[in-house]
């Protein structure tokens, strides 16, 4: 893996786990539906604008079927998802249940890109899902319907995660990344907006909501698929996709820092075991440090 390729995964993962704390803040504020159709709405007029402004050809009547299926699959259904999932999960749970993402494209580039799962990337993706679990002990939660719920929302948003990279590594060949960023944002506008409008925004709008709301449509939706959309043209779904592996440490941090959170060693210790799991997947480290780090845990 090239070192530009690294650095995108680092930038994402860091923007990626921002998007949790927003989403706590502005859930109670906008209700889940509204605030999932702001973010793709908000990110997808903004990049058509800058696409407009560059003289980016899209080719949208050519493509609409894949923007389509790739907003309504990445983001769409899994902003919605951990939208309702943020009604009882703190953001540390929500990015480390996102975690599962890689381990569904995995085995979803295995059955459909002949991608092997080779004994390192088996190796890793259980140091990295032993990694999840461990940190997963993250503080008490009444185990009742709602909070079941909830990480049910959370681990179907990861699945569709997975789902959609794999198949824009299938199909899309002769799409350019960066129009996908923004043309599937646009699609998933065309889907959540008229739902959203058959709620209500409990409130009140203040201005930290409307900076949160431009920061999580901006950053998180515009400037990160950007990001995405380039590293599975250049890296493959399922290592792009080990960037939630990253997320953890980092959603943490920002949960201590923002939400007041509260971070324990039994979080440390799993977040660093997310660490090797994903440098095994994506080859940064030899198989046998994940074979001991898998071992370890047992």
């Amino acid at each position: 893996m090239r070192s530009a390729d690294i650095a995108r995964l680092v930038a994402l993962a860091t923007i990626w786990s921002l998007s949790f704390v927003f989403m706590r803040v502005l859930v109670p504020v906008l209700g889940p539906l509204w605030t999932a159709a702001l973010r793709v709405l908000i990110a997808g007029v903004a990049l058509v604008a800058w696409f407009a402004a560059t003289r980016l050809d899209a080719d949208v009547r050519r493509h609409w079927r894949a923007y389509l299926l790739v907003g309504t699959l990445n983001s769409a259904l899994p902003f919605a998802l951990f939208a309702y999932a943020a009604q009882r999960l703190p953001a540390s749970y929500l990015v480390i249940l996102n975690a599962a993402a890689p381990m569904f494209a995995a085995v979803a580039a295995a059955l459909w890109l002949d991608d092997r799962l080779s004994p390192t990337k088996v190796a890793g993706l259980a140091v990295g899902a032993a990694g999840v679990a461990l940190v997963s002990r993250a503080g008490p939660l009444a185990p009742d319907a709602g909070v079941a719920l909830a990480i049910a929302a959370s681990l179907a948003a990861a699945l569709c995660y997975g789902l959609a990279g794999v198949w824009l590594k299938r199909n899309g060949a002769g799409v350019k990344p960066v129009a996908v960023a923004g043309w599937s944002q646009v699609f998933a506008a065309f889907i959540l907006v008229p739902l959203a409008t058959t709620t209500d925004a409990p409130g009140p709008i203040t201005a930290l909501a409307v900076a949160d709301m431009l920061a999580l449509a901006l950053l998180c939706s515009g400037v990160a698929y950007l990001l995405y959309y380039r590293l599975i043209a250049d890296i493959g779904p399922t290592r792009a996709m080990t960037v939630t592996f990253l997320m953890p440490a980092l959603g943490m941090t920002w949960g201590a820092l923002f939400l007041g959170e509260r971070v324990t060693v039994v979080m440390l210790a799993g977040a660093a075991l997310i660490l090797v799991g994903t440098a095994a997947v994506l080859g940064l480290v030899p198989a046998r440090v994940a074979w001991r780090a898998r071992a370890n845990r047992r």
